[in-house]
């Protein structure tokens, strides 16, 4: 199968989702859309990975590429590819498929279980994970369900977490982050790391970082089932 990513900064990339594309034997392409790299042609790709960024969807102005960005998700859908959005790439597919963006109550940030909703009970991809799981937050904003999407997971500080619309699928959180990944949010983002509700310290992350073991599991999982349901591998 062949996977593209788009990737919205310099250190947001596939994290385990590549180690999880390789060891399938999957080819791996990307977008630098930080590097105005021009997006391919949808008929060179099976499924497109949309990353996470510290910008938001509507930052169009000091972003450019984003509005030619949602042009691609759009022509993406229609052309009957997988779909997987992490972070800012679910309100990206939300976003297009008719689901408001804007700030969350919260800012989430650490480690926070997430709990799935009666409606992920009947779906193929995710009836098979656990009912409350880890995972890692990074964000500030939050998406409305896209109409006719199902509203997948949910967490304490955050209503929305995933959805499932057809071939495509939006979550909020991390599963894909390593160790490296959260040191690379650490040297990059650091100053969102404020007193909040739903903000946890330095410590607190690196003590829990035994997590993303458990994470990439949950994330395997889900990769797994979606390979499963929505197509062969090439």
């Amino acid at each position: 199968m062949r996977i593209h990513s788009l990737q919205h900064e310099p250190f947001e990339g596939l994290g385990n989702i590549e180690v999880w594309a390789k060891n399938k034997g999957h080819n791996v392409t990307s977008t630098l859309l930080f590097n105005n790299e021009e997006l391919p042609d949808t008929s060179e790709f099976d499924w497109l990975v949309i990353m996470g960024g510290s910008m938001n969807i509507y930052e169009e102005d000091k972003f450019p590429w984003l509005k030619e960005e949602k042009n691609f998700i759009a022509k993406a859908i229609e052309s009957k590819k997988i779909l997987l959005g992490v972070c800012l790439g679910s309100q990206l597919i939300a976003d297009v498929l008719g689901g408001k963006v804007s700030k969350n109550q919260y800012k989430e940030i650490g480690w926070f279980p997430v709990s799935l909703t009666r409606e992920a009970r009947d779906s193929s991809i995710f009836s098979s994970l656990p009912a409350t799981f880890n995972a890692f937050h990074w964000h500030g904003d939050t998406f409305k369900i896209p109409p006719g999407a199902a509203r997948i997971a949910q967490s304490e500080g955050c209503a929305n977490q995933a959805f499932e619309s057809g071939r495509a699928i939006g979550l909020q959180f991390h599963l894909e982050y390593s160790k490296k990944s959260i040191d690379l949010m650490f040297r990059n983002c650091s100053d969102e790391l404020v007193d909040g509700k739903y903000i946890q310290t330095p410590d607190e992350i690196i003590s829990k970082i035994a997590n993303v073991h458990e994470m990439n599991k949950t994330l395997n999982l889900i990769l797994d089932n979606m390979e499963r349901e929505f197509g062969a591998p090439h």
